[in-house]
């Protein structure tokens, strides 16, 4: 990227919720006084497990030139990224994984960041997101919440596609592991998003890719990964257990 990196991704593991909170403290500040010795010049940020609003405004305050965001499990609220959108002009890479976001989210990075070529937009498959604001753990880790019942109870929701379709048109690179994505919507990125070279979809079960849908993705996508394509290889296996250990354990009533 060209300039100092910080990546606080593994570092430590989860706990009961004393000591979550503990060590979230501890790397929140660990986080800043990394940011403090970068003056200014770091390009490449990647936190896990930890990070609020105040955190992402105090970093995008300092470093003008982020260009890669990786933002995974965090305590990020709803309107975080619309907050700092606008001071992250010269992004390329943005990671949100098991965050809360809204697509009025997603909209603001793609207006303001017009060199976003690479996007990951992971989560949970069979968690249900039928409300505004699901709790995980006690811990205050929200989801996006959107999306209507279809009749058979599934939520469907292309909330996300079409912000994605809307205002990053110069993506190469999207992963969209476990979104609740309908064909209109996948049919939406395929038009706004005409420099896609790779598109995971894996775990996107709404999904149904076949006949002349099928075709489109293959003539023009490279590296194409469909909704029942092996997970073997999908990067944050560990994250998305955690994910479901903790939901199960404080939501069981809510799982379908």
């Amino acid at each position: 990227m060209g300039g100092p990196s910080i990546d606080m991704c593994g570092v430590w593991v989860w706990g009961n919720s004393k000591s979550w909170k503990k060590n979230a403290r501890k790397m929140v500040a660990m986080c800043r006084h990394a940011v403090d010795l970068g003056r200014g010049n770091v390009v490449d940020i990647s936190l896990q497990n930890f990070g609020t609003n105040c955190l992402l405004m105090d970093i995008t305050n300092s470093c003008k030139g982020i260009r890669r965001l990786r933002l995974v499990l965090p305590n990020i609220m709803h309107n975080g990224l619309i907050r700092v959108a606008s001071k992250l002009p010269l992004l390329e890479d943005l990671e949100i994984s098991y965050s809360a976001y809204t697509t009025g989210g997603l909209e603001a990075i793609g207006r303001c960041c017009p060199l976003l070529k690479s996007l990951k937009l992971n989560k949970r498959h069979d968690i249900r997101y039928d409300w505004d604001g699901l709790v995980l753990a006690e811990l205050h880790h929200h989801y996006q919440v959107f999306g209507s019942k279809s009749s058979s109870g599934v939520i469907h929701d292309d909330g996300d596609a079409l912000a994605i379709a809307g205002t990053m048109h110069g993506l190469q690179q999207l992963q969209i592991f476990g979104n609740k994505v309908t064909n209109k919507g996948l049919l939406a990125i395929l038009d706004g998003c005409p420099c896609l070279e790779s598109l995971d979809l894996r775990r996107c079960f709404n999904l149904k890719v076949e006949g002349d849908l099928k075709r489109r993705c293959f003539q023009g996508i490279k590296q194409l990964r469909l909704p029942d394509d092996s997970t073997d290889d999908y990067e944050l296996v560990a994250t998305d257990e955690i994910v479901y250990k903790l939901y199960q354990s404080f939501y069981s009533t809510i799982i379908y």
